[in-house]
């Protein structure tokens, strides 16, 4: 037990030390970029860390990383299996739709919980269907999230559309619901109290990632899926497990979202800040860890961010904070591809 805890530890430095250094030539290489365009480098990357955690941006970076920490621990909960759910986006806005209809129907502070309840449900049983997909026709996962994910789109709009669309208001969004149906603000920050529904949710993937059974199946399928197969690990019934996880918790993050200001469902709104291809980065960068997926989705967010104040400060496109995040991953890939290649040579 004590060499396993030993190995453990050394490869989470190794882990720490590949992310580190990935993250020092991304910031370099986009140094390279800023000076390319004419800015100064520390006076961009100095704007984008006060524009992120200064006294004008926390709150904006913290509302903003809220989804983004959700949709992150979402996506990583199957990575870890090495199954990639690029179905996100359609639970997110199937959750929060569900949630909306709920709570427009159910009152008080069980209308809270049955909005919470109902947007988790739709998120994880839209997600498990996806799996069965794979599992029982035989279409490859990432076809099945990624495909399932317009209709769910399709069907939110249609709805906010036509059958639950605000009367008084041309726009495509859903009547506001009632103020006892909102979940409760942290004072003025913007954030409500969805941020602990979020942390509870990063803490219990962690435990279970750490201390359970299903925990260690995922982890040992991730590392080898044919050792796994040989271990007695049923693959299909994980696969279905885990997606239904992971829709679950996707499909909360779309509620927690639509539960805070502006209390409605907006079409597009969930999409255009880009929650679930950002915590995908997330989760890719950290290979799955859960406190690991935390981290870089709170860097990643801030990035974001930061960015806003960085092209006022230097003029220069918030894109390349786009950029930088890919490269992040492209170095990080390339940077565990030469490790393994070493480690294979050297055996």
């Amino acid at each position: 037990m004590a060499l396993s805890g030993r190995h453990r530890r050394g490869g989470t430095v190794r882990n720490a030390r590949t992310v580190g250094l990935t993250v020092l030539a991304a910031l370099l290489l986009g140094a390279v970029l800023l000076a390319a365009t004419g800015a100064n480098p520390l006076t961009a990357y100095q704007a984008i860390v006060e524009g992120a955690f200064g006294p004008d941006g926390i709150q904006d970076t913290l509302a903003y990383a809220v989804p983004v920490v959700g949709m992150a621990t979402a996506l990583a909960i199957p990575l870890r299996a090495g199954l990639v759910n690029l179905g996100g986006e359609g639970q997110l806005v199937l959750g929060a739709i569900s949630a909306i209809a709920v709570g427009l129907h159910v009152p008080g502070p069980l209308g809270i919980v049955a909005a919470l309840v109902a947007g988790a449900l739709a998120g994880g049983v839209y997600a498990a269907a996806a799996a069965l997909c794979e599992t029982k026709l035989g279409v490859p996962l990432l076809v099945t999230t990624l495909l399932l994910s317009y209709p769910a789109m399709s069907f939110a709009a249609y709805l906010v559309r036509f059958p639950m669309r605000d009367p008084g208001s041309s726009l495509p969004q859903s009547e506001q619901l009632p103020p006892d149906v909102r979940l409760p603000a942290l004072g003025g920050s913007g954030l409500t109290i969805g941020l602990f529904l979020i942390v509870a949710a990063v803490a219990v993937h962690t435990l279970v990632d750490a201390r359970t059974p299903a925990g260690f199946e995922a982890r040992v399928t991730g590392w080898g899926p044919r050792f796994a197969q040989y271990a007695g690990i049923d693959r299909r019934r994980l696969t279905l497990r885990l997606l239904a996880c992971s829709g679950g918790l996707a499909g909360l993050v779309g509620a927690v979202v639509v539960l805070g200001f502006p209390y409605r469902f907006i079409d597009g709104a969930l999409i255009t800040p880009q929650y679930t291809w950002i915590g995908l980065l997330a989760a890719l960068l950290a290979a799955a860890s859960p406190l690991g997926t935390l981290v870089a989705a709170v860097f990643f967010a801030a990035l974001t961010s930061g960015g806003f104040a960085m092209e006022r400060a230097t003029q220069v496109p918030r894109e390349l904070t786009a950029i930088l995040q890919a490269v992040l991953i492209i170095f990080l890939a390339a940077t565990t591809g030469l490790l393994r290649k070493r480690r294979s040579a050297a055996t």
